[in-house]
């Protein structure tokens, strides 16, 4: 088990909150809006606790639940204090019209997030793939990728203390297509499937 901190109130921190809880972990939550973490934290229970925006998270796991036009600039905002964390990006940067990622180029919000990371601290990108109402209700698999392989395998460890199977996707220019994965699984919720409740898997097949 592991200790994890929370930066966002909303309902994908949670949705992931709930289940690190379930699993045993230690959970911290952060908010610019204390009152919001606060609340959170209460809801979530199993002793989880508030920190303080812009200090140095007790978690060794550091999870930004934001918007992903808030990732990049929190996790500069937050600096040093980030030093030696595992940062865990979350965030779907769709377009306007939710068919296509909203930056320019090969790149990813969870690369552009290293890019102003801390010395010792590695950003993994992981649970875009993942409606909320799965995480929920569900056992979604959980791709993730990363550059740094003891982080990695941290967070794999992590993600099965919640009853879910982590799928490395390889080194941190993943990201970018994960992102994509993102804009394909909102395509097949308003198309193909015509709802939200499904997510994108691996199935082995084995002669």
């Amino acid at each position: 088990m592991t200790t994890i901190t929370l930066i966002g109130t909303g309902n994908m921190a949670r949705a992931i909150g709930t289940l690190a809880v379930a699993g045993g972990n230690t959970v911290e939550v952060m908010g610019r809006d204390r009152a919001k973490a606060e609340s959170l934290a209460r809801t979530l229970g199993g002793g989880t606790t508030t920190g303080r925006w812009g200090a140095a998270p007790a978690g060794d796991i550091v999870i930004t639940a934001l918007l992903y036009a808030g990732v990049v600039p929190v996790v500069a905002e937050f600096g040093d204090a980030l030093a030696g964390r595992i940062i865990v990006d979350i965030s779907n940067p769709f377009d306007a019209t939710f068919d296509g990622l909203a930056h320019d180029g090969q790149t990813s919000i969870a690369q552009e997030a290293q890019k102003v990371a801390p010395a010792g601290a590695s950003v993994l990108k992981a649970f875009n793939t993942i409606f909320r109402t799965v995480l929920e209700n569900g056992r979604p698999d959980v791709f993730f990728a990363g550059d740094d392989a003891r982080a990695k395998a941290t967070f794999a460890a992590f993600v099965e203390s919640l009853g879910l199977r982590p799928l490395d996707t390889g080194g941190l220019a993943m990201a970018h297509w994960l992102e994509g994965m993102g804009v394909v699984t909102v395509g097949l919720a308003g198309n193909g499937i015509g709802h939200g409740d499904f997510a994108l898997g691996v199935d082995e097949f084995k002669n």
